[in-house]
């Protein structure tokens, strides 16, 4: 069942895809609403299928690929909302095509980390709120790989006839920035809560996780300074949002590999 769950939610991923990639290539029109409703009910199968996968009889199953297509829904459904309001269309592409990966590989690549978090309300949140900083911040890091790719393309093509589906640069650049303040500000929060809900830092080796976190908080926060005072935008934005987002996916999933495929295996 969960199989054909999965490949329900991969095809509607992909027919959302159908109709916003020719948009791009050939300054063809957009239909939002279709897009929006079928990219909508690829989610409520994605969700639907990491409830099967991660509420489990004697806990829950916070498996790597668990928890990577959980990340990978939330940016989805986060970026899908937000076409909504903004033209975000020449980023969903990687959204969708992120999420169908992590989604095929949590359905045929099972693995098994059990939690409690029903017993630990104070970790549930602290969770949460990395699991939204982190997919925020990725998709900033997505946003600025786009920003970089339009800059080339600017520089190559002068005579480029703009695509009325993608805002101007300035404008992207704006929401880029928006979006990264926003995330670190969720990182900042997060840091804050990991202070009162994690007792056993050093007990458990969770430090690593906590130093390497908070080193990417500093890399966006001299991002959003340099920006802001010294206009940094470009190739030197692109390398930080890299850098800080390096340092977050080993924070949050250096040692579940190891544990999972290198030690487990």
């Amino acid at each position: 069942m969960d199989i054909l769950i999965a490949l329900l939610a991969v095809a509607f991923y992909c027919i959302a895809l159908v109709g916003v990639v020719p948009g791009l290539a050939n300054n063809q029109g957009i239909r939002i609403p279709r897009v929006f409703f079928t990219a909508l009910i690829a989610i409520l199968l994605h969700a639907y299928l990491l409830i099967d996968l991660i509420i489990h009889p004697h806990g829950q199953n916070l498996s790597i690929f668990n928890v990577a297509s959980l990340i990978s829904w939330i940016i989805a459904i986060l970026t899908t909302l937000a076409i909504l309001k903004i033209r975000v269309w020449f980023l969903l592409p990687t959204v969708y095509s992120f999420s169908i990966l992590c989604l095929l590989a949590a359905s045929f690549l099972p693995g098994s980390f059990i939690t409690h978090l029903e017993n630990q309300p104070q970790a549930l949140i602290h969770i949460s709120l990395a699991l939204f900083s982190y997919s925020t911040l990725m998709i900033a890091t997505l946003y600025t790989l786009q920003v970089t790719w339009l800059h080339r393309r600017l520089k190559i093509k002068k005579q480029w006839t703009p695509n009325p589906n993608i805002p101007p640069l300035m404008a992207i650049e704006r929401q880029l920035f928006n979006i990264i303040a926003i995330g670190n500000t969720l990182l900042t929060i997060t840091l804050i809560s990991g202070l009162f809900s994690i007792h056993d830092l050093f007990e458990q080796g969770k430090l690593h996780k906590a130093v390497l976190s908070f080193l990417a908080w500093i890399v966006y926060s001299v991002l959003l300074w340099g920006h802001y005072r010294q206009g940094w935008r470009g190739k030197r934005v692109m390398w930080f949002s890299l850098t800080g987002a390096t340092l977050l996916t080993l924070a949050y999933f250096g040692s579940r590999l190891v544990k999972e495929f290198i030690i487990g295996g």
